[in-house]
């Protein structure tokens, strides 16, 4: 292909959800599409965040837009913690 020809098609990019791989085509996705990702979709008990590397991981919020790049690493946490709850 040529320099100056652009590839066919919508612009994909390579994004991780808990280091799964995802092709994506949008440039902004909101937290609810990126949740819908994965076969098994992110389930209101976690929340999702965005790794911010040399800084502090950022929660997406389900309504919230995302800039989606080539790279962007996101995970999953539980929405709550309670430190010092035994197990059963």
């Amino acid at each position: 292909m040529p320099q100056d020809e652009k590839p066919h098609g919508p612009q994909q990019f390579q994004i991780q959800i808990d280091r799964v791989h995802y092709t994506v085509t949008k440039e902004q996705m909101t937290g609810s599409e990126l949740r819908s990702l994965p076969t098994t979709p992110v389930g209101p008990d976690r929340d999702l965040f965005q790794v911010v590397p040399g800084g502090q991981d950022k929660k997406i919020e389900n309504n919230e837009v995302v800039d989606i790049r080539n790279g962007l690493r996101l995970f999953t946490a539980p929405s709550q913690i309670n430190p010092g709850r035994h197990q059963r």
